[in-house]
């Protein structure tokens, strides 16, 4: 006999393949299934590990990007900065200029920094165009993604005003810029044209440096190259170190979450490729023994069955990294737009090390029956072969058969006690699936929770606006104070309000404003938002403490305390335009913006600021649509304007973690019927002969189908016992990863997400599967004919 599968061996290795179609089947798809999950989750995980730097470094991204004043130095000048110590690569100088353009549909968008460049490649910042083409002419401009959806697509059109030169611009792409150097780019001649007295024109300089990990390291490479030009030349700088913390900070909840999910998709393929493959060769021990019998060495043996199953794992294996870098490209794409990051991929090495772990499992599973069917004595292995060891579960016959339950059913509910490992892996696959399913629903739940808990101004059915400053482009930080100021002055809040009062319609309202302010003991600025009026209907989710709903009260969020040291009930002072006001903390809440920096508090605590938003909640039967209409008719003439909210929706990050779930949760659940599936088909062919029997003596299709639900039925549900509380624990830990991932701590709102009835389905879920994972074999079991039975060894 051959050593490499020749002659005889190979004879049985192929026909031991063929000979067990459905087995066959069962271990590629199996192993397909659980390949490609496995395939996803190190995706997912990879993706997960410093997602900015890896595109950063794949963009070539700008270490600082520097506005330089056209009048006083010139392109040449700029171009030899990149002579200077520390200076690796540059790229421009490119026009750029600020404008704020209407869309279609006549809303004023932010303030936009727009860059001429002839094309998106560039030695430093070399975008990713992720749609459409570059702009090539007059009229045309290109898009960052972030702006990408209903409103902005290719072939969209905006209006600049008269001021940047009153001209028609056509969206015809869509750019991804890791470095944030621009929100829009055009042609180098379209973008001085539409620059203006208001918003001049200035060049741009993008600049990668050989040290550049630290805010020093980039302070001082600013500083050379302000020395390199003439003084005042240099108007402003961005580093690149602020763009990394804030793309870190929004990567960093969905990492707890990944983990969670793959490690989960991992521990799962390796105990179904593992349960299937070592089921395989186990349920072939008579036949082993009649191999040993004709003449066949036990080295060759193992040799035969290690090989029958890596056949079919390979297929498997081979079909499942396609599946997996097929169904990893939609998720891939989603944590693209979760992180905000350049193209991501299925590493090149997930596709190498995710087979060859599973090629391993397989033959380790295979390999130890296969080594102990190789030690048994001919004649052990036959009567091995032919039945469980006597006695085995006999126990649970006699307990099983004094339930007041027909006698398939009782028999059913003790065969798993006959196979005690296979058992313990169909339990550990239910197990894993209905974990996955608790915590999917759990974390779904939250998720639309927290969406809800977001800016809870647009509770509101209509916004009213008073005017003042609007948003602002990309910042540019300046190295001198800025002149002037090109915003309109604020409408008279007390008209707007009168205005407000009178329309008919009006059920409630109240009246908030934000401002810029400064807390002893903190660097810099701070946002400060203040209510007037019954701000109840806006008030944001509370961890701790209660709303402001009196005078020398604020709100913070969890990074304001963790930052400052305070803690509720402890006092902060607070200035705002030279008004200096000390306030008591009386709530915790959740609020993420401003990196939890953001305070609330009372209006009448700073006598000197005024509304500049009004938030209005009609009466009953009134169409918000309608009334913000009519109120805008009266509001515009007073420099005010009036807008209906549309109805709540959540944040593409929580949907796009939402789907994410869905089809992870959707993957993991299919594994884990899977492997019940192959356990029931090995464990219905050995007991054929015993269905036959059955059959003779009277057993019907129907309780034949009976027998073999009931024998996994016991297995979902204590499946579901252990993977409801397993799941719940879960989401218990993960979630609160995630919230301090994202600077905050959780409300109950989104932590306490689960209602008994729920639990209660859960729990039937690992039923379920175990059901719907038998299904298959029970409906062969049922069909085949009893003689053919009887004669099934």
């Amino acid at each position: 006999m051959t050593r490499f599968g020749g002659g005889a061996l190979g004879r049985v290795i192929r026909s031991g393949v063929g000979r067990r179609r459905v087995q066959t089947v069962v271990i590629a798809v199996a192993t397909m299934m659980a390949v490609a999950s496995a395939v996803v989750a190190g995706s997912l995980i990879v993706a997960a590990n410093a997602p900015f730097d890896h595109a950063f470094a794949k963009q070539q991204g700008a270490h600082l990007t520097a506005q330089f004043d056209p009048a006083k130095v010139t392109a040449a000048q700029l171009e030899a900065t990149r002579e200077q110590t520390g200076v690796t690569a540059t790229a421009g100088p490119y026009p750029s200029t600020t404008i704020q353009p209407e869309d279609s549909v006549g809303l004023r968008m932010p303030k936009l920094t727009l860059v001429g460049r002839s094309g998106p490649k560039a030695d430093v910042d070399d975008l990713d165009l992720r749609s459409g083409r570059w702009a090539t002419k007059t009229g045309e401009i290109v898009l960052s993604e972030s702006f990408a959806g209903p409103a902005f697509k290719l072939g969209s059109t905006l209006e600049t005003s008269e001021a940047e030169g009153s001209s028609t611009l056509t969206v015809v792409g869509l750019a991804l810029s890791v470095s944030k150097t621009a929100d829009a780019w055009a042609t180098p001649a379209q973008t001085r044209a539409l620059a203006s007295a208001d918003n001049p024109l200035t060049s741009q300089m993008l600049y990668r440096f050989d040290s550049a990990g630290t805010d020093k390291q980039i302070t001082d490479g600013r500083k050379t190259l302000a020395a390199a030009v003439p003084s005042g030349a240099l108007l402003g700088s961005q580093s690149y170190l602020d763009t990394k913390r804030a793309a870190d900070q929004g990567a960093a909840p969905t990492i707890p979450f990944l983990i969670a999910f793959g490690v989960l998709g991992i521990v799962m393929s390796v105990i179904i490729v593992g349960s299937v493959t070592s089921g395989a060769v186990g349920s072939s021990l008579r036949r082993i023994g009649i191999l040993k019998a004709i003449g066949f060495t036990p080295r060759e043996v193992v040799r035969a069955y290690v090989a029958q199953a890596l056949i079919p794992a390979a297929v498997g294996i081979a079909l499942g990294v396609v599946l997996g870098n097929l169904l990893a490209v939609p998720l891939l794409d989603d944590t693209e737009q979760a992180y905000g990051s350049a193209s991501l991929t299925v590493a090149w090495w997930v596709d190498v090390v995710v087979p060859l772990a599973a090629l391993v499992v397989v033959g380790v599973a295979a390999l130890v029956p296969a080594l102990r069917a190789g030690r048994l004595r001919t004649v052990e292995a036959i009567a091995v072969g032919r039945a469980p060891r006597t006695g085995r579960g006999q126990w649970a016959h006699r307990v099983a058969g004094r339930l007041p339950l027909p006698r398939a059913v009782t028999y059913g509910l003790a065969s798993p006690f006959a196979h005690p490992v296979r058992t313990v892996a169909m339990l550990l696959a239910v197990a894993f699936g209905t974990v996955a399913a608790t915590f999917a629903v759990g974390l779904t739940s939250s998720l639309t929770a927290v969406g809800e808990a977001q800016d809870p101004e647009d509770r509101a059915a209509v916004t009213v606006f008073a005017g003042g400053p609007g948003p602002q482009p990309i910042e540019v930080k300046p190295e001198a104070p800025a002149e002037g100021n090109s915003e309109a002055p604020p409408a008279d809040p007390a008209r707007i309000r009168a205005a407000v009062e009178a329309q008919e319609g009006t059920a409630s309202y109240y009246a908030t404003t934000q401002e810029d302010a400064t807390v002893a003991g903190v660097t810099g600025s701070v946002s400060l938002s203040l209510y007037e009026g019954d701000s109840r209907p806006g008030s944001y989710e509370m961890i701790t403490g209660h709303w402001i709903d009196g005078a020398g009260q604020v709100v913070v969020a969890s990074g304001f305390l963790e930052r400052t040291g305070t803690q509720l009930g402890d006092s902060v002072r607070v200035t705002l335009q030279g008004d200096t006001r000390t306030l008591r903390i009386v709530g915790e809440a959740f609020d993420t913006e401003d990196d939890g920096m953001q305070l609330h508090a009372g209006m009448a605590d700073f006598p000197k600021a005024e509304p500049r938003t009004f938030l209005v909640e009609v009466e009953p039967g009134v169409s918000p649509a309608e009334y913000a209409e009519k109120l805008a008719e009266v509001v515009r003439p007073l420099g005010g304007d009036a807008m209906a909210n549309s109805p709540s929706q959540q944040d593409n990050f929580v949907l796009i973690l939402q789907s994410m779930a869905a089809l992870l949760t959707l993957m993991l659940v299919s594994v884990a019927g899977l492997g019940v599936l192959n356990s029931v088909v090995i464990d219905t062919r050995e007991r054929v002969h015993d269905l036959g029997v059955c059959k003779a003596l009277g057993m019907s299709p129907r309780q034949t189908v009976g027998l073999v639900l009931a024998s996994v039925a016991g297995i979902g549900v204590l499946g579901g016992l252990i993977g409801v509380p397993a799941g719940f624990a879960l989401h218990g830990i993960v979630l609160p990863v995630m919230g301090h991932a994202a600077g905050t701590d959780l409300p109950p709102s989104v932590l306490d997400v689960y209602v008994p009835w729920q639990l209660v389905l859960l729990g039937l879920a690992g039923i379920a599967i175990a059901m719907l994972g038998a299904l298959l074999p029970a409906g062969w079991a049922a069909k085949a004919r009893t003689a053919v039975a009887l004669r099934t060894e």
